[in-house]
């Protein structure tokens, strides 16, 4: 039978990729069942999605956790203030060599990326960005962050402007301007959280006739 990280895996990315419907319940029973795993390593993986705010208890099932619009807002909220600060660390921080090799991923990044893996590929590059600050914390933090955003993300995350605003980010890292670096990253993360809202509204309906639970 699968083991605990085998089980978490499954079940994170049939969530993140919306496979799992959020709102949908999920019984221990059934899961046990469904991906051949034992009820230990299937409990320890929900209990590891639940810190992740990914699943929810609802009395003995559990439930995907459903989309909720002011939590996205709040989560931008922590971006904002976390980016901006690790921004201007690594600014001074970052070696010639690391801030080159982040610039070489961009101008290699592939529009044609399907929208789940352009997710991990922009929560790639924005955790390695927080990471040349030198703290971890600050990685550790954004990683949370957008975990939680990621199944939202998932519809603008073929933006090719969103792309773009990576690339001045890391322009002006490399320039050593720390003032202008956090503007940037500002701005890029007050126009994602933007997308991300104007997507979901457009989408809403249609969301929500595939049984999507959207919370206000």
């Amino acid at each position: 039978m699968p083991e605990q990280p085998q089980v978490y895996a499954t079940l994170r990315a049939q969530i993140l990729d919306l496979d799992r419907i959020p709102g949908s319940r999920l019984t221990e029973r059934g899961l046990e069942t469904e991906l051949s795993a034992s009820r230990t390593p299937l409990r320890a993986a929900l209990m590891r999605l639940e810190s992740e705010g990914l699943v929810v208890r609802e009395g003995r099932a559990w439930e995907v956790s459903p989309i909720d619009l002011g939590e996205i807002a709040r989560l931008s909220e922590l971006r904002d203030a976390l980016e901006t600060g690790a921004v201007r660390l690594s600014s001074s921080r970052a070696t010639h060599d690391e801030i080159a090799a982040l610039a070489d991923e961009l101008d290699a990044y592939d529009t044609a990326l399907p929208a789940d893996e352009a997710v991990r590929a922009g929560t790639d590059f924005h955790v390695r960005l927080a990471a040349l600050s030198g703290n971890h914390f600050f990685a550790d933090a954004v990683d949370a962050a957008m975990t939680r955003l990621a199944r939202a993300r998932w519809l603008v995350a073929r933006s090719e402007e969103a792309w773009q605003e990576h690339r001045e980010i890391v322009r002006a890292l490399a320039a050593r301007r720390p003032d202008d670096a956090a503007e940037l990253i500002h701005r890029h993360i007050v126009a994602t959280h933007d997308g991300l809202v104007t997507a979901l509204d457009a989408q809403a309906r249609s969301l929500r006739g595939r049984g999507l639970a959207i919370v206000s």
